[in-house]
């Protein structure tokens, strides 16, 4: 779930805990975390896989302390720019890079992909390429008209980003000039490949809540229209019953859907 800024100015940067956000992470612990980590690693392998979307650069919009949803595109982008809001999502996305004590076990989710890729058995290789990969791991604000300043970076191939819209943006206005900044960072006829939750208005992190921005299907497609998008794929799920217990939060269903820039 990447993150950046919320209605308050600097609420994700007082109260964001990355080390409690990464319990929603905690491959078959956890329902929720089994429920969103499935559907999103199935939907990357399948748009990644050989013969899918590749190309030299990548830039990761709102990594926040994950690295889940770069396992397959590091197989298919020659180059991977991760990016977050908060210095401690940085930091702690940079302690697994540099296999720092401490950092997160993403061993669970990697030997899911590999299996999905028909390689279980190489999931430490593709730890490994995914730390070649990743050049950069910068500063970023998609409410600002260049998301990543004072750093240029060349038009990327491909954007992603993941459950970040509906954190990042305190209304529909924001997330709509949210879109047109990201479509300043990708070269003509580039892809966008977003994924997230629908309907959302709040999630918890430990014991701190945070708001979100409700999204729905009609009004994702009508903002990528007007900011120069084509959607080729809109996949969607329901939230799963048994989750719908866990009172972390309040989302009705997953999204993941791949754009491309017109022109």
């Amino acid at each position: 779930m990447a993150l950046q800024q919320s209605k308050e100015p600097d609420v994700y940067q007082e109260n964001f805990e990355p080390a409690s956000y990464l319990d929603y992470y905690k491959m078959n612990q956890d329902p929720m975390a089994d429920e969103i980590l499935h559907f999103m690693l199935k939907h990357y392998s399948a748009t990644f896989k050989p013969g899918g979307l590749e190309g030299k650069l990548l830039i990761d919009i709102g990594s926040g302390p994950t690295i889940y949803q770069l396992l397959s595109a590091c197989e298919s982008f020659q180059e991977i720019v991760a990016t977050d809001y908060t210095d401690k999502n940085r930091q702690e996305l940079e302690k697994w890079l540099k296999k720092m004590p401490g950092a997160f076990d993403w061993s669970p989710g990697v030997k899911y992909v590999c299996e999905l890729e028909g390689n279980r058995d190489r999931w430490a290789e593709k730890e490994e390429r995914l730390r070649r990969a990743v050049r950069q791991v910068l500063k970023c604000d998609i409410l600002k008209e260049r998301p990543l300043e004072p750093v240029a970076l060349l038009p990327a191939d491909c954007l992603i980003s993941s459950l970040c819209l509906e954190a990042a943006c305190p209304t529909l206005q924001a997330c709509r000039d949210a879109l047109r900044h990201l479509r300043s960072l990708l070269r003509p006829r580039g892809h966008l490949v977003l994924s997230g939750a629908f309907e959302t208005s709040f999630y918890m992190v430990g014991d701190k809540r945070f708001s979100a921005l409700p999204l729905d299907e009609k009004f994702l497609r009508e903002a990528l229209q007007e900011n120069g998008f084509i959607i080729e794929k809109l996949e969607k799920v329901p939230r799963v019953p048994k989750t719908c217990l866990d009172n972390r939060s309040d989302y009705t269903g997953l999204f993941f859907l791949v754009a491309r820039r017109k022109d």
